[in-house]
Formats: C-alpha cells, sequence, structure tokens
C-alpha cells in the first residue's frame, strides 16, 4: 500500500507506473459487521450510536470482474445511508448483500460477514476488469453510486428502472469508505481538477440526487422563474438544491433550523429563507394528528417571500414530519418531488389538497449515468460547488458518521483515505482561484462556528 500512495502522490507517476503496482492482498475498510446487527435492538433511533458499529479493518481485496475497476480511493464522504446502515435501519444491509449474491455467480462475494459501506469516492483506477475499454490506469475519478446490471429491457430508457439497480456500498459491498473500492466502470466520472480529493468526492450522490429530483425531466423538470421550496436548505441534499435552482433562475425558498445555516444559505445567494426553529412551526400536534393550522401559516410565510406565489416545486426529503405541510403548500398543478423520508416513511396528507388541485408526487431516487455525469459536469465547469464543511481520517468513519447522525454538521463531511491530508490533488489552479471562496463557503462557516 505504501507503493500505492507514493504513486498517488507523485505528479509524475504514468498509467505504466500505475500499472505495474503490486496490489496487496488486504486493505483498510470502514464496515459493518454481521455480528452486531442486534446490538441495537430496543433502542430508539436517536439513541444509536455509529461510533459502535462501525470498525475499521482489513478485507481481502476484490478482483475486478467483467465491466469493472478497483479504484485507490484518496476521499469518500458520508452520505444518510451510511448512517442508516450503520445503525441497522430500516434492516441491516446484509440481507441486501445475500440476495445480491444469489443473483449472479459474480456478485456470491458481496456476501461476506463485513460490510465495506461508503457511496462516493475520488481516486485513481488501478485495474480495470475485462471489457473495460473506456477508463484505464492511471485516470484520475470520481464515482457515482447508481450499479446496474442493464440485462433486462427496462433499464434501456432509464437505467434506474433496471430491476437490478442497486445502491454501491448500501446494497452491494466494497463501497468507498476504505483505501480501495471496487466499482462497475459506467459508474466513473472525469475528477474534476480544480478541486482537491476530498472536495471533489462531496458532491457526488448529494448532487446527483438533488439533479434528478429537481432539474431533470424524470423529476420536477425545473425551469427559470419557478419558486422551489427547498427543506434542509444548508444540508448534504438541500445545499446543492439551492444551488442548481439558482444556477437555473429558479427562487429557493430555503427551510433551515437555525440562524447558522440561514446565513450559509445567504452566502450562496438565496433570499427567501424561512427559520423553521425560530418561527416555531408545529406540524404534528401529536403523534398522530397533524396541524393544517400550521400548514396554512407556513403558506402563507411563504407568499410573504414569493410576492404572492405559491411554490411550484417542494423540493422533499424529511418525509413524515414535514410531507402534510409539502402536498399543501405546493400551487395549484404543483409538483412534491421525494426522495428520502429522513424523519419518518410513513407519510400522511391530506389528499383533497392533491387531488382536487391536480399536484403531482413524484418519486425519485438516485440518478442514472446521464444525470450524475451531468451533474458532475456543473461542478467541473465551477457552476455548482461543494459543500464539504469539514474532514475526518478514515480512522475516525464512526464520528463523521455520528455528526450527520445528530445532525451536527453543514453541508457534507468528508473522509480521506489514502490522502495523508486535506488540499491536494488540485491541478486546475486557475479555475480553482475564480471559486475558491464559494469552494470554501462551508469549511468557512464550520470555522466561524467551532
Amino acid at each position: 500500500m505504501d507503493e500505492i500512495i507514493s504513486a498517488l502522490l507523485s505528479e509524475d507517476a504514468t498509467p505504466h507506473d500505475f500499472a505495474g503496482l503490486r496490489l496487496p492482498e488486504s486493505y483498510r475498510g470502514a464496515v459493518v459487521r454481521k455480528e452486531d446487527t442486534g446490538m441495537f435492538e430496543g433502542m430508539s433511533s436517536a439513541d444509536k450510536d455509529p461510533r459502535k458499529s462501525l470498525h475499521l479493518q482489513d478485507v481481502p481485496t476484490p478482483e475486478p470482474g467483467p465491466g469493472e475497476a478497483l479504484v485507490a480511493v484518496m476521499a469518500s464522504a458520508i452520505n444518510y445511508n451510511t448512517v442508516w446502515s450503520s445503525i441497522f435501519e430500516p434492516l441491516p444491509t446484509f440481507g441486501f448483500l445475500e440476495r445480491y449474491a444469489r443473483r449472479f455467480p459474480g456478485a456470491a462475494r458481496h456476501d461476506q460477514p463485513y460490510h465495506v459501506l461508503g457511496s462516493d469516492l475520488a481516486g485513481v483506477v488501478l485495474r480495470t476488469g475485462p471489457g473495460v475499454n473506456a477508463w484505464h490506469v492511471g485516470d484520475r475519478v470520481v464515482a457515482h453510486c447508481l450499479s446496474v446490471e442493464l440485462e433486462s429491457s427496462d433499464g434501456h430508457g432509464d437505467t434506474m428502472l433496471d430491476p437490478e439497480q442497486r445502491i454501491w456500498g448500501f446494497e452491494t459491498n466494497f463501497g468507498g469508505l476504505a483505501q480501495l473500492a471496487l466499482v462497475k466502470s459506467n459508474q466513473l466520472m472525469p475528477k474534476p481538477e480544480h478541486l482537491s480529493w476530498e472536495e471533489a468526492a462531496s458532491p457526488g450522490l448529494v448532487n446527483s440526487t438533488a439533479y434528478r429530483q429537481l432539474v431533470s425531466r424524470n423529476g420536477a423538470g425545473m425551469k427559470q422563474g419557478d419558486n422551489v421550496l427547498i427543506w434542509g436548505a444548508s444540508g448534504g441534499l438541500g445545499s446543492y438544491a439551492t444551488q442548481l435552482a439558482l444556477a437555473g433562475g429558479a427562487n429557493p425558498v430555503c427551510v433551515v433550523s437555525s440562524e447558522q445555516k440561514a446565513d450559509i444559505c445567504r452566502k450562496m445567494g438565496a433570499e427567501a429563507i424561512i427559520d423553521r426553529s425560530a418561527e416555531g412551526y408545529r406540524f404534528w400536534k401529536d403523534e398522530h394528528d397533524q396541524d393544517p393550522r400550521e400548514w396554512k401559516r407556513f403558506g402563507k410565510r411563504i407568499r410573504e417571500l414569493t410576492g404572492g406565489e405559491d411554490v411550484d416545486i417542494v423540493f422533499e426529503h424529511p418525509g413524515r414530519e414535514t410531507f402534510g405541510a409539502s402536498v399543501y403548500v405546493a400551487r395549484k398543478g404543483g409538483t412534491i418531488v421525494t426522495c428520502a423520508s429522513t424523519s419518518g416513511y410513513r407519510h400522511e396528507y391530506d389528499n383533497r389538497y392533491l387531488w382536487m388541485s391536480l399536484k403531482k408526487i413524484v418519486g425519485s431516487h438516485f440518478a442514472n449515468y446521464r444525470e450524475a455525469w451531468e451533474a458532475n459536469r456543473l461542478v467541473a465547469k465551477g457552476k455548482i460547488h461543494p459543500t464539504l464543511s469539514k474532514a475526518y481520517p478514515l480512522e475516525e468513519t464512526g464520528q463523521a458518521a455520528y455528526e450527520v447522525h445528530r445532525n451536527l454538521h453543514q453541508g457534507k463531511v468528508g473522509v480521506l483515505a489514502l490522502a495523508p491530508r486535506e488540499g491536494l490533488g488540485v491541478r486546475d489552479e486557475e479555475l480553482r482561484a475564480r471559486h475558491v471562496d464559494a469552494i470554501n463557503r462551508f469549511r468557512q462557516e464550520e470555522a466561524r462556528t467551532s
């Protein structure tokens, strides 16, 4: 591994040099273990601690099969699916691995008593399997997290509809929170060269998810002038939705939970901001009943910020806590597009406000390769910026996941794998200089408040 790191840090290393490197028999990865799946039994979600379930251990190095690549991971990032995996909710991920292993002979190696997590990476291709032509050893890459087989016709209009669609590092093994990672070659995209490794690793999952959900015709199909309500607008998903709305000529209405998070939205360029904590919105009277009066108060506040207009699009991901309000405040004919349920999966809403006002609920899950490529292209051009606030070493992945679980973070939390320190990997200094303040926006806010 020391030889690999030396080559990765050298600006003079050639593809031939990388091809000549010996692969280690094992590597270190952040894992959950099958034997631990009952460790949090009987505890509330809030009390489950990823620091107790995430372990760093050596795992055997997999050989890339047909259409696959083995990547040396310089940096990765924490997503909420890592949090779910680490607290074994809504169910342990080992069931995903077992089912995948039964589907194809080549997938059997994913069924292990450990699960290497992580659905983001930036790094360098070390090996490619048979049939890989577009990518070569030594290529500097980032990876999106869509894993597909594409043997069914269903996935050839939109690969997200492939019956064998999975999220890499969540529903497959050998994820990005590790020194090495195994990916399909059609997960790879060019690394934005004005970004450091940890910056380049952080947008992948959330930026692609937000792009499909908000911009793509498979999602809300946002257009210029749309009013877009964005829940958690300074968080991992919301911070990219806010940027995409602003870059696309829409008007984001940013919902946040503190003045600090409101200030981040202002710095991104948003003007319409609702601090739901300061304004005291409580959409549920109790565990069983919502409060329509709060929906109405919320809708009135939105119209105060938009010049009397309701929102065209609601960018939903909290789920149960907010969904009734989201359906209510969307304009007649508007769209509620949802990609997650971080506050609960069982959504409740008053259907009269949906059917009688001709509103639409659209489900959106990650992104297909083209959508992920377009989202990454915006980052590479400096149109959309990473929202990285801090980065932890691989050894402290549990702490990084804990902070995301407890919502103690801003934007994205990164993880350094083979990169020995932050700030490495930048090649386009000119483009970086033009956007350095935006690139560092979330880091500066973290430093200011810590």
